[in-house]
């Protein structure tokens, strides 16, 4: 009788082991869905508000508006060719030395389509280490000089006149005078490190090729209105408030120029455009509060 109450017993608890076992396991799936639904919705609304802001296009137009207006190709003039030498230097260079290495690793995770995967890779590699030196050593003034005319061109001169002396002339690079406030922010050790984070998604075949790509699209548009910023004066908390109600129109220009950039600031100082105007309330909100 002892026998079979301890074998009842012990069948039991055999039985409440495996039930544990799946409550947790429901438990973390529930979780696991509900994570994916709310980023799911987070990445659908970004998607809609950057396509509504049509932030995109500002490339383009930054690329058009540049051609069309001959006094903005002065301070480029003398640094072209040392850019087109980093360009081809480092381009050359990563995938000498860096592409067959890396095919090598995502091939075991990639398969048949490590190639486009290890391509892909190395081009944003090379665009980030282009970007990073000559942003913050060959065309630092280039840049500054170009994204405040572009503004004056707009119209925008009582706002340039906030970070430099704005000289009389129809040439709105003429008229750029003495800086007064330090431009664009220097590189920060964080964006290497937050670079490396996530550079393990690479062994996602494509599409965590295509979610690197847009994260590290995300951290540099954050820093394409640095300078707009500046000369709104705007604190630190102001920028990231207007910043986090606006994720999706600041990861959508990934490759925007300083001439494009402008164009945006000078639309948003014109409120002519959605992250501003009445479809968009909160934002006309947060810019009027920051203002």
């Amino acid at each position: 009788m002892a026998d079979t109450a301890e074998a009842s017993g012990s069948a039991g608890s055999d039985q409440q082991q495996p039930t544990k076992r799946n409550r947790v396991v429901d438990s973390v799936g529930e979780k696991a869905q509900e994570v994916f639904k709310e980023d799911y919705a987070q990445a659908r609304e970004h998607v809609t508000n950057a396509a509504k802001s049509r932030s995109y296009l500002y490339p383009i137009k930054g690329i058009f508006y540049f051609v069309s207006h001959r006094s903005l190709w002065q301070p480029f003039v003398s640094k072209l060719g040392p850019l087109v030498l980093l360009s081809t230097g480092v381009i050359g260079g990563m995938f000498f030395f860096t592409y067959l290495p890396q095919l090598a690793v995502l091939f075991f995770v990639n398969g048949p389509i490590a190639p486009l995967s290890a391509i892909l890779l190395v081009l944003n590699e090379s665009t980030t280490i282009i970007n990073l030196v000559s942003r913050n050593y060959l065309l630092q003034d280039a840049l500054l000089d170009v994204f405040d005319g572009t503004l004056l061109a707009r119209g925008d001169t009582q706002i340039v006149s906030e970070g430099r002396e704005v000289k009389p002339g129809g040439d709105p690079m003429q008229k750029l005078g003495k800086i007064l406030k330090s431009p664009f922010e220097k590189f920060s050790p964080k964006a290497i490190v937050r670079y490396i984070m996530y550079l393990p998604l690479n062994a996602i075949p494509v599409v965590g090729t295509v979610i690197f790509i847009l994260i590290q699209g995300r951290t540099r548009g954050k820093g394409v209105h640095g300078r707009y910023f500046q000369l709104k004066r705007w604190s630190e908390s102001k920028r990231e408030d207007w910043l986090n109600k606006n994720v999706g129109p600041y990861t959508a220009p990934r490759l925007v120029i300083s001439i494009g950039a402008a164009l945006w600031a000078a639309d948003i100082e014109d409120k002519d455009t959605s992250m501003t105007d009445g479809t968009a309330p909160t934002l006309r909100e947060t810019a009027e509060k920051a203002e």
